[in-house]
């Protein structure tokens, strides 16, 4: 696993910072003229830290760099290396952005409004702002010449990119695959469109502005990053003495159907991803303590979605799950979300941790399930969710269970 995020960049910086309920998000100076003036950024990113070298670093769009970086984390950890113990033909890259090079497409543009001739735009621009191109480059750095897709679903990205990584390994398309997601969203372009489109909090405080499940939610944070994860099939694991984390049984995806934005509101769909997830992993209810790392955004609409879509896949059951929100912590990462939420979940199977929703001080009387307010708790967990719900109706839930042996 790896991870750049504004709370860690590395899984363990991350992962200490979840459990002692570390929010990121603080203010952008560059945002002081706006109606949002914070956002869950990366800061202090050194590009060489992580090998790549400066020149690579001058060219690509951050989204890029984030990517490669948590890529090279997860290769690290894993111990994999094309043609000394994986075949590069069998070794893939799913790794997706729900906007790609924001910044690189903003700049670039500008320069275009100002010389309609266009005869100072990048040559680089294109092959640095297309989605695709993180997952082009990683594969590049680690001669990953397996399948390679970059999947974009907003919100619900790399969890789609996890999900179909699991199938096509499964189905025995590769042994192993780099998958996740990356994103560099938080421009003033960014902000004011999702401002106007009043999806973004109009809190005051960046310490008390991401507030999933809380009463007095307003709308999400925005946040910046990149999450990826090495999934290899158990037998090629095994085989080579790989040291496991987790492992993923489930999966499920659903489309809404309904709205570009809005969740649907009875959350059928929503939850029947839940169902296709717990039924594939094999969820039984008279054994499992179960884990739900919910998309959790503080939006109105999302949370008693994602609540009911919950009560719905789970019956009386979804009383004794736990749920948490880590976006409270970290923002919303967007495409990179649902890899950073599958690394939490992976971890608190693991260590048998639950991190909090922080700032959960004013319960809402709609949301009734167990939110895991403001402290981690310890419980002996067998199985994870992570869920995620992208604009354009896109759902993904992905399912782990603690590895055993």
């Amino acid at each position: 696993m790896g991870v750049i995020s504004c709370i860690g960049q590395d899984v363990d910086t991350f992962w200490k910072s979840l459990i002692n309920g570390v929010c990121g998000i603080d203010y952008v100076e560059s945002f002081k003229d706006m109606p949002v003036t914070f956002a869950g950024k990366v800061k202090d990113f050194d590009p060489e830290r992580f090998g790549i070298d400066k020149p690579m670093a001058r060219k690509q769009d951050n989204f890029t760099l984030y990517a490669m970086a948590a890529a090279w984390q997860a290769m690290q950890q894993s111990g994999l290396v094309s043609e000394e113990n994986i075949d590069p033909y069998r070794l893939g890259v799913y790794v997706g952005s729900g906007i790609g090079g924001f910044d690189v497409q903003f700049r670039e543009t500008a320069k275009m409004i100002e010389d309609p001739s266009g005869k100072w735009i990048s040559p680089l621009f294109i092959a640095t702002m297309i989605s695709n191109i993180a997952a082009g480059h990683i594969a590049i750095k680690h001669q990953a010449k397996g399948p390679c897709l970059d999947i974009v679903t907003a919100c619900a990205t790399s969890s789609h990119c996890i999900g179909e990584a699991f199938r096509a390994i499964r189905h025995g398309y590769a042994d192993a695959i780099i998958a996740g997601g990356s994103e560099h969203a938080t421009i003033p372009l960014g902000v004011a469109g999702f401002y106007n489109a009043k999806a973004l909090t109009r809190a005051s405080d960046p310490k008390y502005s991401s507030l999933p499940f809380n009463a007095k939610r307003q709308g999400f944070v925005m946040g910046d990053g990149s999450a990826v994860l090495v999934l290899e099939s158990l037998e090629h694991a095994l085989e080579r003495g790989a040291v496991i984390y987790g492992e993923i049984v489930g999966y499920g995806n659903t489309c809404d159907a309904y709205h570009a934005t809005a969740p649907r509101p009875d959350a059928t769909t929503q939850a029947q991803s839940i169902k296709d997830a717990l039924g594939e992993a094999g969820f039984d209810p008279a054994k499992d303590n179960l884990y739900i790392n919910a998309h959790g955004t503080g939006t109105q609409l999302n949370d008693l979605a994602e609540t009911l879509a919950c009560k719905l896949a789970l019956g009386d059951f979804a009383y004794k799950a736990h749920l948490s929100s880590t976006k409270s912590m970290t923002g919303h990462m967007f495409g990179a979300a649902g890899a950073a939420e599958a690394i939490a979940t992976v971890l608190a199977l693991k260590e048998g941790i639950i991190p909090p929703t922080i700032n959960l001080d004013t319960p809402d009387p709609e949301l009734d399930l167990d939110y895991t307010p403001n402290v981690a708790v310890k419980s002996e967990l067998t199985l994870g969710l992570s869920n995620s719900f992208g604009f354009g109706g896109h759902n993904a839930c992905v399912a782990f269970r603690k590895y055993n042996g």
